[in-house]
């Protein structure tokens, strides 16, 4: 019995230390620039995709509120953080709708498996990169106006999420290995 608890308290340290790590690669995805015209892209929404189809949705929801518990308590961990602020002022500022959005992004990633043929994961995969935008760009509108949420929120990134979705898509069976460790 004693053995039992022994090993049901180490699965729940395992996944504590399972939720900081997806917390820290998705704070390192945040901080890392990729070169882009105009704006610079981050790997965060590649990441939550990610956190999603490797943890499933329960751990991978967890994973996502606790990366946003961190920034609303004023943990540098979002991109352009410290520099143009931190903890709920930055949440509210024109990427919060997109922070918002990895919430139904990762819960939706967390149903990719690989009952499903690779027309589907691409679809959902697809449906949980566009779950950031859907609340993301709207939010950006409203800070600054439709035409540069259009530009500056959905029109410079198309072809990168593109990118990004097929990457996903076709290397979701080595992804879902990792599922089978939790």
């Amino acid at each position: 019995m004693e053995l039992v608890k022994k090993l049901e308290s180490l699965n729940i340290l395992q996944k504590i230390a399972i939720v900081l790590v997806g917390t820290l690669l998705l704070t390192i995805s945040a901080k890392i620039k990729v070169p882009f015209y105009p704006v610079p892209m981050t790997m965060q929404t590649f990441v939550v995709v990610l956190i999603g189809i490797t943890l499933g949705w329960k751990l991978g929801l967890i994973t996502i509120l606790m990366y946003l518990l961190e920034g609303a308590m004023g943990l540098p961990v979002f991109a352009g953080t410290p520099e143009k602020g931190i903890g709920i002022s930055y949440m509210i500022g024109p990427t919060g709708g997109y922070l918002v959005g990895f919430i139904s992004s990762v819960f939706i990633a967390g149903f990719v498996n690989l009952n499903k043929n690779i027309f589907i994961r691409f679809f959902l995969i697809s449906l949980a990169i566009f779950a950031i935008y859907i609340t993301g760009v709207p939010w950006l509108a409203y800070l600054a106006g439709w035409e540069i949420a259009y530009v500056w929120g959905i029109k410079n990134f198309v072809l990168a999420e593109a990118v990004k979705i097929s990457i996903l898509a076709l290397s979701t069976k080595k992804l879902l290995k990792f599922r089978k460790f939790i």
